[in-house]
């Protein structure tokens, strides 16, 4: 992003629901362009986004970094895909083999027992995601974004009075989201731990790299988790969407708003703006990085040759441009971040509404980080914490109740909100 940040825009009222981004463009994946800030600002932000995955997955993120420069390197049985072309031919055109251990099917196969949209195969596996994207379209947007707006209207003002820790308020998003889209009446805290456990005991299964040592009680402890998410969401489709839709939220938000605060962003925030500069953020930061697939079948990738078995690492950081400085790529490196042809994401719609609406609730308040830790343990870059402080002068507005000392069953944490 390169120019001059936009005019500052008038900002809501603190406690009130920010107002909502036209839902077409939302939902429509098409939003305004957003102009943004000047170089040593990005330059800022990218720096803390590089950290996340330098603590993160430092070996993976060295191997991905030094083969970058060419959009196909093969390594063995494994090719890595860099390019934005051949990541998108490597989803739209190469045979996958959607079972396969080491795969995000296989991963989810192996915690719920299969019959899954990841793992499901032609007609199949059409079908789910026809079903998948009726539940995500714009009657579910118009459903569920009263709820997290809910959310965020009792949350951002906290920032008026104290700080606010971004990590646990991406949490309880999620698993409002989750709740909804599900039918769940689960706690969404409790939906969010166990989605990410889950998550973290799969992503041991298919990130490329040796494996640590203790696999055996890795295995229990996977076992454990799949039982205790299967408790809250006993219908394995449900389960595993909500999975992922779960740790790229809460990898997603907390990055997105650190990138605003470093670069400056709050000012140029408004109606008008959120949905462009959104889609931009989740360009920039890629919340899921890459994605493990193996080919079904022989096959050519940017003109090498790909035999059956091979392992694929598609890389949509690289194919979504997002290490790239200067102006924002084209639409395809855009959308790269959700996949591509009939491995899109039927959520991203909701995502981009999603972000749009924090990014409205957060902007009046001005906020920068105050502390910032990586969590070396999730299956996605994300922060364990991260927490804002406003900068902004307070406006008056209803102030958030504070816990009272005599009452310690109000200062528990996140989880007592679920009763």
């Amino acid at each position: 992003m390169t120019g001059e940040p936009t005019r500052p825009a008038p900002a809501a009222p603190p406690g009130r629901a920010p107002e909502p981004a036209p839902a077409a463009d939302a939902a429509s994946g098409k939003p305004a362009p957003f102009t943004g800030p000047a170089p040593a600002a990005a330059r800022a932000a990218r720096r803390r986004d590089r950290r996340v995955y330098l603590r993160s997955h430092p070996v993976l993120f060295a191997l991905l970094c030094a083969t970058r420069r060419r959009p196909v390197v093969r390594l063995g049985r494994t090719l890595l895909v860099h390019g934005t072309e051949a990541y998108r031919e490597a989803l739209t055109r190469v045979p996958l083999d959607r079972t396969a251990p080491g795969t995000t099917g296989g991963a989810a196969a192996r915690l719920t027992g299969g019959g899954l949209l990841f793992d499901q195969q032609g007609a199949e596996h059409r079908a789910a995601r026809r079903a998948v994207a009726a539940e995500l379209s714009t009657g579910a947007l118009d459903r569920i974004r009263p709820l997290w707006q809910a959310v965020l209207a009792e949350r951002a003002p906290e920032l008026s009075v104290r700080s606010l820790e971004l990590v646990g308020l991406a949490q309880e998003l999620a698993g409002v989201t989750a709740a909804a889209l599900t039918g769940s009446t689960a706690c969404p805290h409790t939906l969010a731990r166990a989605c990410a456990d889950a998550a973290a005991a799969a992503a041991r299964d298919h990130l490329p790299g040796p494996r640590p040592p203790g696999r055996r009680r890795a295995d229990a402890t996977a076992a454990t988790t799949a039982a205790d998410l299967t408790a809250l969401l006993p219908d394995p489709l449900d389960a595993m969407l909500t999975v992922a839709a779960v740790t790229t939220t809460v990898a997603a938000l907390p990055r997105a708003a650190a990138w605003c605060a470093d670069a400056g962003l709050w000012p140029g925030v408004d109606p008008a703006t959120a949905p462009g500069l959104a889609a931009e953020l989740l360009r920039l930061t890629a919340p899921s990085p890459l994605l493990p697939r193996v080919a079904a079948a022989d096959a050519t990738l940017a003109g090498l040759p790909v035999r059956a078995g091979d392992r694929l690492v598609l890389v949509a950081r690289h194919a979504a441009r997002a290490h790239r400085r200067g102006p924002a790529p084209g639409p395809a490196a855009t959308q790269a971040v959700f996949g591509a042809g009939p491995h899109a994401c039927p959520g991203a719609g909701l995502a981009r509404a999603l972000l749009t609406d924090v990014l409205l609730a957060l902007a009046p308040y001005r906020p920068v980080v105050a502390r910032a830790r990586v969590d070396r343990r999730s299956a996605l870059p994300g922060y364990a914490e991260l927490t804002l402080r406003r900068t902004a002068p307070r406006v008056p507005g209803p102030r958030p109740s504070r816990p009272h000392p005599s009452r310690p069953e109000e200062s528990r944490p996140e989880e007592s909100r679920c009763g």
